[in-house]
């Protein structure tokens, strides 16, 4: 990683382009498993394919670097413009309005970031970086919401419809967060602005470490995290599109799955690949598209707390001489 300054306790806080590179990650992480119903590797959208997420990841490093000296609505702004500039705008809005203010908050901690773990088995504590994310999202703008506002026209995502409280066709007149509060109860992402992500730090990042901790892959543990995210709340954006009872219905496949064994077995794959076959249409209507992007919020908190193997990790396994090489 990049150069880091030295806490007192032994740790290190990181750099707005620490904060970057994980958001980037984060969103490679994501959009490489193998997610039923989603784009990755080998497995893409008439409309969208793999290396549009892999372009989306990279433009938006500028913008979640510098989101510790703007406001939260330019940042989301700034992403989302960078992101049009290489690909479909609208591939990675739900990411970038979920890593905003994390990365905000993230960089506000102590004045100059995070506490990285310094290879003692120590992370940014959870509770730290949601109380961060709680001043950040209590202290949004109405500028706040006018920026996002004019991201969501760029982007242009399908489904929305029009609602007669601040509607994003025109201009907002009430705080970011307050908007988020009208739209919560149709749309987890605003859902998350109003409950300092609660499902993204109680149940995405939960579920990740514990995959993670068990010695699952990258993949296979956001698959799983996916999984339970999508397991314990019907996708939004598969409501928005295909109506209430098929997100219920693909919640339900969810669980079936992880009850099956998920990754952890034969039959749980094979669940898993049936899902996928069967959210797969011409027009991508059954895709779970919130879970996706709660999960790569998810990878990106546990990122910053220390989620990434370093050489440390290669040389424990045997691995760091033919790593450095390859």
């Amino acid at each position: 990683m990049t150069s880091m300054a030295r806490a007192p306790s032994g740790d290190v806080r990181l750099a707005a382009a620490d904060v970057a590179i994980a958001a980037q990650l984060a969103c490679l992480i994501e959009a490489s498993a193998p997610k039923p119903g989603n784009v990755s590797p080998g497995r893409h959208f008439s409309d969208a394919r793999y290396e549009d997420f892999l372009a989306s990841a990279a433009a938006i490093g500028e913008p979640m670097a510098g989101a510790g000296t703007r406001p939260v609505g330019v940042t989301v702004r700034l992403a989302v413009e960078a992101t049009a500039r290489w690909t479909r705008s609208n591939i990675n809005l739900g990411i970038i309005l979920l890593l905003a203010p994390l990365a905000r908050a993230v960089l506000a901690l102590k004045g100059v970031g995070s506490l990285f773990p310094d290879g003692h088995g120590k992370k940014a504590p959870d509770p730290l970086i949601r109380d961060a994310l709680r001043h950040v999202l209590e202290t949004t703008t109405v500028e706040d919401a006018r920026d996002v506002y004019a991201a969501i026209r760029l982007a242009a995502p399908g489904g929305l419809g029009r609602v007669e409280a601040q509607d994003v066709a025109g201009e907002p007149t009430m705080t970011l967060v307050d908007v988020m509060r009208l739209a919560a109860d149709r749309d987890l992402i605003a859902r998350e602005y109003t409950t300092a992500f609660d499902m993204t730090f109680l149940a995405g990042v939960p579920a990740l470490e514990r995959a993670r901790g068990e010695a699952l892959s990258w993949d296979d543990a956001v698959v799983e995290t996916f999984l339970s995210l999508l397991a314990a709340a019907p996708d939004t954006h598969i409501a928005r599109r295909s109506g209430t009872a098929m997100a219920v219905e693909v919640s339900r496949q969810a669980r079936a799955a992880l009850a099956a064994g998920g990754v952890r077995s034969a039959a749980g794959r094979r669940a898993i690949d049936d899902m996928d076959r069967g959210l797969r249409d011409a027009r991508h209507t059954a895709n779970p598209g919130t879970a996706a992007d709660l999960t790569a919020a998810a990878i990106f908190v546990a990122l910053l707390g220390g989620g990434w193997p370093d050489s440390r990790d290669a040389r424990a396994t045997g691995g760091g001489r033919d790593a450095a090489t390859r």
